[in-house]
C-alpha cells in the first residue's frame, strides 16, 4: 500500500453536528491530524441575558433535542441555587426519574441506531430491517418508545419538558401511572438482555485500543450519581465543591475549532458514561454490574470505544433504579405540591448535572429584580473535544498501515464512541486524508 493517500468522506451519518477530522499523510509521516469543529457558535449565554428568572429553563432545554430534559435541570438547580431554593424530597426523587428516562432513551438510540450497524457491518439501521436482524430492530424501537413515553410522563412532553419549573413541577404523574411504568419497566427486562446479547456477539469488532487519560463525573456515597455529587476525577481523586468546577474545566481555544477544549491534571479529560462507570462502578445496580462482567469491563477502562458498553451498562442500572424510585414514591405517597417559594434576590448560581454524554454545567448570575446578567454552559462534548483529538494522535499511527476505508471507518467509530453532540443538531462528519 502506498504511504501517500487522500480520503475524502462528503457525508458520515450517526453523529450530531458538524466536524471534521483532517489527516496528511505523506512519505507514511503524518503531517497534519486534526479533529475540527467547524460550526459557527450558537451563543445560548447571550440569548439568556436579560431574561427572567423564570425563562432561563425554557430557553436552554432548546440547545439540545436529546438532552432536554437534563439542559432542563441544569438550570433549574443553577437557578434554584442563585436564588435559595430549596425542593422538596419527593421533587429530587420525581427529577432523578426524568434523568433516567433521558438516559434510556439517549443510550439505546446510540447503541442500537447509532453503533450496532458498524458492529454488524453495515451503514446505517436500515438494512438490518428485513435480514435476520429485524427483531433486534424492533426490540430497541420498543425500548426506545418505553423511554419516551416515560420521559412524556414526567415532563409532560417527550422533549422541551414543560412540567419542569423553579422549585418543582407544574404537575405530576398519579399513582396508577406510576405502577403502570412500574410494570412496563419490569417487562422491559427480557427485552434489555436480549439486546445485550446480539451487541455482546459482535463486541470482537470493538477496537482494541487504550490511551491513558483523566476521567470526571460527579460523584456521591449515596447513589451512581446523575443528579447530584460532587467533582470527581480518576487522576487526582478531587472532590470539588460543584461552585469551584472552573478548578477543573480549565476551558481554552485552539485554531483549528470554534468550539472551546478543556483540561485538568493532563492535556485532556473525558466525560460521559465511560467516566462515570470508571468512578462509580461500586454503586451500579447488581443487574448492570452482570452486564460490564459479560463484556469484561473493569474499572479503569482506558478504551474510549468500551464508552457504549459503558452506556448498555447504565442503560440498565437506570431501568433498575427506576422501578426502585417508583417504588420509593408509591410507598411515600405522592402528594400535590405546590411549587417551593421563590424570594427573587441577586445571586449567583451553578447547577451541575450528569447527562447522557457526561458532565453538564450551567452557571447563572441574577439581579436584584431576577434577571440573568451572566450565563455559561459549559456542554459534555466540548469537554471531550481534546481527547478525541489526543486519542486520534495516537490511534492513527497504530493503523497507519492498514487500508485507507479501514482507517477511515476506525476514525469515525472513535467520533461515535463518544457519542457527540458537536452542535446539538444534526448535520454530518466530513473525514478527509490529503496528500501533502
Amino acid at each position: 500500500m502506498s504511504k501517500d493517500f487522500s480520503i475524502h468522506v462528503e457525508h458520515v451519518t450517526r453523529v450530531e453536528g458538524h466536524g471534521n477530522i483532517e489527516v496528511d499523510v505523506k512519505d507514511g509521516k503524518i503531517n497534519k491530524l486534526q479533529w475540527q469543529v467547524v460550526e459557527a457558535p450558537r451563543f445560548f449565554e447571550a440569548m439568556l441575558r436579560g431574561q427572567n428568572y423564570n425563562e432561563l429553563r425554557p430557553i436552554t432545554s432548546r440547545i439540545c433535542g436529546i438532552c432536554s430534559i437534563g439542559h432542563s435541570l441544569a438550570s433549574l438547580k443553577a437557578t434554584e441555587d442563585a436564588l435559595g431554593v430549596k425542593i422538596s424530597e419527593q421533587t429530587a426523587l420525581l427529577r432523578r426519574l426524568a434523568i433516567h428516562g433521558e438516559n434510556l432513551q439517549s443510550h439505546i438510540l446510540q447503541i442500537g441506531n447509532l453503533v450496532a450497524p458498524e458492529l454488524l457491518g453495515v451503514g446505517s439501521v436500515f438494512p438490518l430491517i428485513g435480514s435476520k436482524h429485524t427483531e433486534s430492530v424492533l426490540k430497541i424501537v420498543k425500548l426506545h418508545r418505553l423511554a419516551n413515553e416515560m420521559s412524556d410522563l414526567i415532563c409532560g412532553r417527550t422533549i422541551h419538558p414543560i412540567r419542569l419549573i423553579v422549585g418543582g413541577f407544574s404537575a405530576i404523574p398519579t399513582e396508577k401511572q406510576l405502577l403502570a411504568l412500574r410494570t412496563r419497566l419490569k417487562e422491559s427486562r427480557g427485552l434489555t438482555n436480549e439486546v445485550a446479547a446480539v451487541i455482546h456477539s459482535v463486541a470482537d469488532k470493538i477496537p482494541n485500543f487504550t490511551r491513558e487519560t483523566e476521567y470526571i463525573a460527579l460523584s456521591t456515597d449515596d447513589e451512581y450519581a446523575l443528579y447530584d455529587g460532587v467533582l470527581n476525577s480518576t487522576d487526582t481523586g478531587k472532590h470539588l465543591e460543584y461552585r469551584n468546577y472552573q478548578e477543573i474545566t480549565n476551558e481554552y481555544l485552539v485554531p483549528h475549532s470554534t468550539a472551546k477544549y478543556a483540561k485538568h491534571a493532563r492535556k485532556s479529560y473525558m466525560v460521559g458514561a465511560l467516566a462515570r462507570f470508571n468512578l462509580n462502578g461500586s454503586q451500579l445496580h447488581p443487574a448492570a454490574k452482570e452486564v460490564s462482567s459479560m463484556f469484561g469491563l473493569k474499572p479503569i477502562s482506558y478504551n474510549p470505544f468500551m464508552n457504549t458498553i459503558a452506556q448498555l451498562v447504565e442503560f440498565v442500572h437506570s431501568v433498575e433504579d427506576s422501578i426502585e424510585l417508583i417504588d420509593t414514591l408509591l410507598e411515600q405517597g405522592l402528594r400535590e405540591e405546590k411549587p417551593a417559594k421563590v424570594k427573587v434576590q441577586a445571586g449567583r448560581g451553578v447547577g451541575l448535572i450528569e447527562v447522557p454524554r457526561g458532565l453538564l454545567i450551567h452557571d447563572y448570575t441574577l439581579n436584584s429584580k431576577g434577571y440573568c446578567t451572566k450565563a455559561n454552559c459549559i456542554i459534555p462534548t466540548n469537554q471531550n473535544h481534546a481527547n478525541i483529538q489526543h486519542d486520534m494522535e495516537k490511534l492513527v499511527p497504530e493503523i497507519i498501515d492498514r487500508p485507507p476505508k479501514e482507517i477511515e471507518l476506525t476514525l469515525e467509530m472513535l467520533v461515535r464512541a463518544y457519542d457527540p453532540c458537536i452542535s446539538c443538531s444534526t448535520h454530518y462528519l466530513d473525514v478527509s486524508f490529503v496528500n501533502g
